[in-house]
C-alpha cells in the first residue's frame, strides 16, 4: 500500500506535475520568488521515466543557473554538427566544425536525461521547492468557482490544494486533457522516438568520430528508416553514443514494421555502421513525441492552471532543428513566473494567467520560432523530401563524382532532369517545394 505524502502541509502557492526540464525549471523560478510551490514526479527520481540522448543549446538555462555548465552533469560539448541523406546504399553529408563551439559560452552539450533530470530539481530543490517523487496527480481539484484549486494524487489522503498548477506532465497529459485545455489528438501530430545507449571507451568515440578529448558530435539523419516517414540521429556522450530514429506514428502503422527492426537497419546502414558497431547496449527505450508545432498546441491556460513543456507541444521538429529540452526549460520558467505574477495580483484566472503565460512566451523564442516554423513538421514529413529528394540528391551526387573517362562530362542540369523523370517528381513540384522551404526557413 502506497504511503502517505511525506509533506506536512498539503497547501502550496504552486504545485508542479512532473519533474523533467519544464516542470524543474517551473518549480525553480517560483521557490526563488519566495513562494511555496510543490514539485511532482511519479517516477523514483526525476529522469527516471524520460528517455533522451540529445543537445541543450546554450543561452536556454543562463537566467535560472548562471554557472551551469560547470555544474550540470553534461557529457560533451558539441563541436561537429552533421546533417546525413541516406538512401539504401549512399549517403550524402553537410559536415560543420566549429572551435568556437568549443570555447566559451559554447553553442551545446549533450546530456542524458536521468543525470541532467536529477541534476536540474535539485536546484530547485536547493532553491525551497519541496520535490515529492513515486508519486501522480491522478486528476484536478476544483473550487466552487470551478478553477482548478490543486490536484489529487495516488497516494492515501493525497490531495494537494495550490492557487495555481502548472501541468508539466507529458506529452499525454492527463491534466491538460481534464482542463479542457488539449485538442482531440491527432496521430499525424506524433512521431516515436526510439534509442539506444551503447558503450565505447572516451578513446574510441573521439577515434571514430574525429573528435578531440572531450569535444562532441551531433548528426541528424534524413532517410534510412526503411521508408518509414521521419529520421535519424546519432550523439555522442561521455562514455557512450546514443543512436535511435524519430518515426512518424500514422506512417510506422502504416508499415507494420517494428520500430527495434527499423533501428537495427539504420545501425546497420554503410554510413553508420562505423561509428555504431561492436558497442555494448545499456539501454534501449520509446517515448511519443509532439511534432505537431502550433498545429498541436493546446490552450495554454485556465483557470488555476497553465501548461508547459511537452504536455504544451512545445517540441520543435524542423529538420535541420529538433529541439525539445529548451523549449521545456523556456516554457517551464515562463510557466513559473506567469504563476507567481498571476497570485501577487490575487486573480489566477485563465485571461490573467494567460496574459501573463503568453507574455513571457512571445518574448522569448518559444512561440516565435513555433509561429515562424509552423509549416515545418508537414514540410519535413511530406512523400517528396522523405521519399524522393533524398535518392535525387545522392544520384545526382553519385554521377557528378563518378568519373567515367573516356566518355564527356554530363552536366548538371541534364543529369538533375533525368533524375526528376526517373523519379516521377515534376519541375514545378520541385519549384512548389523550393518556394514552401523558402517561405518556412527563410
Amino acid at each position: 500500500m502506497a504511503e502517505p505524502l511525506p509533506v506536512p502541509d498539503r497547501r502550496f502557492d504552486v504545485v508542479v506535475v512532473g519533474a523533467g526540464p519544464a516542470g524543474s525549471a517551473a518549480a525553480l523560478s517560483v521557490a526563488r520568488s519566495g513562494l511555496s510551490v510543490c514539485l511532482l514526479e511519479r517516477g523514483p527520481f526525476p529522469g527516471s521515466k524520460n528517455l533522451y540522448g540529445g543537445v541543450v543549446y546554450a543561452g536556454v538555462l543562463d537566467g535560472l543557473v548562471p554557472r551551469w555548465r560547470e555544474e550540470a552533469p553534461l557529457e560533451r560539448m558539441v563541436t561537429r554538427r552533421a546533417t546525413m541523406v541516406l538512401t539504401d546504399t549512399q549517403s550524402l553529408s553537410i559536415d560543420f566544425r566549429s572551435t568556437a563551439w568549443g570555447e566559451e559560452p559554447y553553442n551545446g552539450a549533450t546530456a542524458l536525461r536521468p543525470r541532467f533530470d536529477a541534476w536540474f530539481a535539485a536546484k530547485a530543490e536547493e532553491a525551497g521547492a519541496v520535490l515529492v517523487p513515486s508519486t501522480t496527480a491522478t486528476a484536478l481539484l476544483r473550487s466552487h468557482s470551478a478553477a482548478v484549486s490543486g490536484v489529487t494524487t495516488d497516494r492515501p489522503g493525497g490531495d494537494l490544494s495550490a492557487g495555481v498548477v502548472i501541468a508539466c506532465d507529458g506529452v499525454n497529459s492527463l491534466l491538460a486533457k481534464e482542463a479542457g485545455c488539449a485538442p482531440v489528438a491527432d496521430p499525424a501530430h506524433y512521431s516515436l522516438g526510439v534509442k539506444e545507449v551503447l558503450a565505447f571507451s572516451p578513446e574510441e568515440i573521439e577515434k571514430r568520430f574525429a573528435l578531440p578529448p572531450g569535444e562532441g558530435a551531433d548528426f541528424e539523419v534524413l532517410g534510412g528508416t526503411g521508408g518509414v516517414a521521419g529520421g535519424g540521429f546519432v550523439y555522442t556522450n561521455s562514455d557512450t553514443v546514443s543512436v535511435g530514429l524519430v518515426l512518424s506514428l500514422p506512417s510506422l502503422t502504416e508499415s507494420k514494421r517494428r520500430p527495434e527492426e527499423l533501428l537495427e537497419r539504420f545501425k546497420a546502414h554503410p554510413a553508420i555502421a562505423p561509428f555504431v558497431a561492436g558497442g555494448e547496449l545499456l539501454e534501449y527505450g520509446a517515448h511519443l513525441i509532439p511534432e505537431g508545432g502550433l498545429a498541436m498546441m493546446p490552450k495554454l491556460a485556465t483557470d488555476g492552471m497553465v501548461v508547459a513543456g511537452d504536455a504544451a507541444g512545445m517540441c520543435l521538429a524542423a529538420g535541420i532543428w529538433l529541439e525539445g529540452v529548451n523549449f521545456a526549460i523556456a516554457s517551464g520558467e515562463a510557466a513559473g513566473e506567469a504563476a507567481v505574477e498571476a497570485l501577487a495580483r490575487g486573480d489566477v484566472s485563465e485571461t490573467a494567467l494567460r496574459l501573463a503565460y503568453a507574455s513571457r512566451l512571445e518574448a522569448g523564442f518559444v512561440l516565435a520560432d513555433h509561429r515562424r516554423l509552423r509549416a515545418a513538421p508537414g514540410l519535413v514529413l511530406s512523400e517528396r523530401l522523405q521519399h524522393h529528394y533524398p535518392q535525387i540528391v545522392c544520384n545526382l551526387a553519385e554521377q557528378l563524382l563518378t568519373v567515367t573517362n573516356p566518355l564527356p562530362k554530363q552536366g548538371f542540369v541534364r543529369l538533375t532532369r533525368n533524375e526528376l523523370r526517373r523519379s516521377g517528381v515534376r519541375w514545378r513540384d520541385v519549384v512548389r517545394d523550393a518556394w514552401a522551404t523558402v517561405r518556412t526557413f527563410g
